[in-house]
């Protein structure tokens, strides 16, 4: 019987992915995720923890990862954990842990660029996969902003 290993990670690309293939012709594709925790620390008032997350697709997902993810957009992963072990050249262990990634939904991209590329092509965006979104975010509009202040946001959390 399998335990339970799932992680949801939301934040923002830290920079452009690495896309390569395996030697059998596999693609696959890094990025690093950075994801901001706010939390009151008494009366000094907010503080920010800001977390960096390894995520590696696989696939049809590795081809879209890299072909739409631009350093600083907004980003949402479904996964799994993974930890890789190796001994290095020292002959010390070492291990990290990568969100090997399931399904991945992008926010918009509101750069300068994006905004003059899509004046030029009024074409309709949507991005399908092989893998149907969790039932939980199947009613979630991604493109859907809301503007929220600080102190809002502490307040939820």
């Amino acid at each position: 019987m399998n335990n339970l290993n799932s992680i949801l990670i939301e934040g923002n690309l830290v920079r452009d992915p690495a896309y390569r293939t395996t030697p059998k012709g596999t693609p696959v594709c890094n990025f690093t995720i950075a994801s901001n925790r706010y939390f009151r620390r008494g009366e000094q008032g907010y503080e920010r923890e800001v977390g960096f997350f390894n995520v590696e697709t696989w696939a049809k997902l590795a081809e879209t990862c890299n072909r739409i993810g631009t350093k600083g957009r907004g980003v949402r992963c479904v996964g799994r954990l993974r930890e890789d072990r190796w001994t290095g050249e020292d002959g010390k262990n070492h291990s990290r842990v990568v969100v090997v990634a399931e399904h991945v939904e992008f926010r918009p991209d509101f750069s300068k660029a994006a905004k003059e590329s899509a004046q030029e092509n009024t074409e309709a965006y949507t991005e399908t996969d092989d893998a149907d979104p969790p039932k939980e975010y199947a009613d979630d509009d991604p493109t859907e902003l809301v503007e929220v202040t600080q102190e809002e946001a502490m307040a939820v959390h």
